[in-house]
C-alpha cells in the first residue's frame, strides 16, 4: 500500500482578517492544512471551522499577540511541543498608524515596529530551516507600494514596509538555487480593516483593490516557473512605485505628501 503523501502545512500570520483570513481559505482549497496565528481568537476558531466543512482542512489555532516582544519564539516553541513543521510561512500580520510624527504615540508605534519588523523577521527565521527543508516551501511577506518612498503623515508604518521588502527581496536573493519560493507581495489600497485602524479614511472603496484581486495576483506569481522577490499588485501602484524611485527624492517627498495630508 502507498503511504499517504502528508499535507502541506502553511502557516498564517493575521490570518483572522483581510489578506490572512483570504490567503487561508486559498490554501485551504488547494488542500493545506493550516496554523493560523492572531489575537481574535474566536474569529479564528469560526474561520477553522469552515474551512473544515468546505475542504476537510485540519486547522490548528494559536491566539497570540506578536506586539508582544518574545512572541514569535513562544509560537515556534509551541509548534514544535506540539510536532508541526511547517512548509509554508505567511507573514500577513501588521498594521499602520496615521498623522504626523511627532503626534504618533510610543507604545502604538512600537507595538507598530513590533509586528510589522520584529515579529516578522524572527519568524521567518526561525522557520527558515523548516521551509527550506521543504520541497514546497514557501516564504510570503506581505508588505505594501508604501515601502518605495519615505510616506509624511505614515511615516513609521512606510518605514516598516521598506524594511519588509528589502529583508524579503535579499532572502529571495539567498534562496536561489533551492526550492524556497520567496515573495514580498507589494498591495497598494486594499478592501480591509486597514485604514479604521489606522485611524484614516483617507483613501475611497473605489480607489482600492479587493483583498481577492491581491490574493490572485500572488498565486498567479507563484505559479510562475521562476517568481519575482516582490510584486507590486495593480498597474496604477506599479506606476505610482516607479516614479518614486525614480523621481528625485525632493519631487517624490512633494507629492506624497500631498496625497497623504
Amino acid at each position: 500500500m502507498t503511504p499517504a503523501v502528508p499535507r502541506r502545512v502553511v502557516l498564517i500570520t493575521g490570518a483572522s482578517s483581510g489578506f490572512g483570513s483570504t490567503f487561508a481559505r486559498r490554501f485551504a482549497k488547494q488542500g493545506a492544512d493550516l496554523v493560523l496565528v492572531a489575537r481574535r481568537r474566536d474569529r479564528l476558531e469560526t474561520l477553522a471551522r469552515d474551512l473544515a466543512a468546505a475542504f476537510g482542512t485540519t486547522t490548528t489555532v494559536m491566539a497570540t499577540d506578536l506586539s508582544q516582544p518574545g512572541a514569535a519564539q513562544a509560537l515556534v516553541d509551541d509548534l514544535g511541543e506540539r510536532g508541526i513543521t511547517v512548509d509554508a510561512l505567511v507573514n500577513s500580520a501588521g498594521f499602520g498608524t496615521a498623522g504626523p510624527f511627532a503626534e504618533e504615540d510610543l507604545g502604538r508605534i512600537t507595538d507598530e515596529i513590533q509586528v510589522n519588523v520584529m515579529a516578522l523577521t524572527q519568524l521567518s527565521l526561525l522557520l527558515l530551516p523548516q521551509l527550506t527543508a521543504s520541497p514546497a516551501g514557501l516564504l510570503l511577506n506581505v508588505s505594501s507600494t508604501a515601502a518605495y518612498q519615505p510616506l509624511p503623515n505614515i511615516a513609521v508604518y512606510a518605514a516598516t514596509k521598506a524594511f519588509v521588502t528589502a529583508l524579503t527581496e535579499a532572502i529571495w536573493q539567498e534562496s536561489r538555487g533551492t526550492s524556497l519560493q520567496v515573495l514580498a507581495l507589494a498591495p497598494g489600497p486594499t478592501q480591509t480593516e486597514f485604514f479604521a485602524a489606522a485611524g484614516s479614511e483617507r483613501f475611497k472603496v473605489g480607489q482600492m483593490l479587493t483583498v481577492d484581486q491581491v490574493v490572485d495576483a500572488a498565486f498567479v506569481a507563484l505559479g510562475r516557473r521562476s517568481s519575482p522577490p516582490s510584486l507590486v499588485v495593480g498597474s496604477r501602484n506599479r506606476a505610482t512605485a516607479m516614479f518614486a524611485r525614480l523621481a528625485p527624492a525632493r519631487l517624490a517627498l512633494l507629492v506624497s505628501a500631498r496625497l497623504t495630508a
